[in-house]
């Protein structure tokens, strides 16, 4: 008597359970189907995106304690962040334009228009901001600082598909932390200084590297560096044991993290098989 094989069916009666496996059930069994294989060194340069990204919050950080302790004007503040913007503006619209992929739809009127009402709202707005959390003690200030910086490193988007990285909330971390900083400073030329570096650090400087980064791939590794010289300098200024703190984590997450990736990488093992949901392609 010839045995009929057994086939991945439920309608027929095959004289077995409805929860029988075959042993032929494991041919179709696939491992690391999407398995991307990384180089050390490639990783090493991704992670500037990470490293970049603390070294803004760190100089916001130290341009906040500068002014708080006097040491720092917001006249001077204001004349260097327009003098960069200045610098950096027409390197990102030749960027722009020579990206044959982006159609330009705003032109250099649009964006000097869409300033001047930014600066013009930010400066009527800030007698409000600098009073707008006079009631709140100062420890509960810096507490609400400090995790609304998190979230802006958090949900930064470095590059990921995941839904976790979200720029809005990102920027909206960063201006809440900037706005809860204003209230601390004496004038409300501080408050109107502090909440226009917020928007340089985390919209425009975030913007402008990684047109940078597509474009001219090898700036990247200079200003991650650069970065994170100038925010070591400023940190040192303050204290030393910060700086210690920034230049270890930053060894930490340039090298020691994508050594850590590689050397996990042989246990990655993903299966798939005909129990994975189906996908609709159409």
């Amino acid at each position: 008597m010839v045995t009929k094989k057994w086939a991945k069916i439920l309608y027929r009666e095959q004289g077995v359970p409805d929860n029988y496996v075959d042993d032929s059930f494991l041919d179709e069994l696939k491992k690391n189907l999407h398995t991307r294989t990384y180089e050390y060194w490639n990783v090493v340069y991704e992670t500037g995106v990470v490293t970049q990204q603390l070294s803004s919050v760190c100089m916001f950080v130290v341009a906040y304690i500068f002014m708080f302790t006097g040491r720092l004007s917001p006249s001077s503040l204001l004349c260097v962040s327009g003098w960069l913007t200045l610098c950096g503006y027409p390197v990102f619209r030749w960027l722009e334009r020579s990206d044959d992929k982006v159609k330009v739809q705003r032109s250099a009127l649009d964006d000097l228009r869409s300033s001047c009402i930014f600066l013009t709202f930010s400066f009527g707005m800030s007698p409000i901001l600098k009073t707008l959390t006079d009631s709140i003690s100062t420890d509960t200030i810096y507490a609400m600082t400090v995790f609304m910086l998190l979230g802006n490193l958090i949900f930064y988007d470095y590059g990921t598909t995941k839904v976790v990285a979200s720029q809005h909330l990102s920027l909206n971390a960063s201006i809440f932390a900037s706005v809860c900083l204003a209230s601390r400073l004496p004038t409300t030329l501080h408050a109107f200084a502090t909440v226009i570096l917020a928007m340089q650090l985390f919209a425009l400087w975030p913007t402008l590297r990684k047109r940078l980064k597509k474009e001219v791939p090898w700036t990247h590794s200079i200003m991650t560096w650069v970065s994170a010289g100038v925010a070591f300098i400023a940190l040192y200024s303050v204290t030393v044991v910060p700086a210690i703190a920034f230049g270890l984590a930053h060894l930490f997450i340039t090298y020691i993290c994508p050594l850590w990736l590689i050397r996990l990488q042989p246990y990655k093992n993903n299966i798939h098989g005909p129990w994975d949901e189906a996908i609709i392609q159409h």
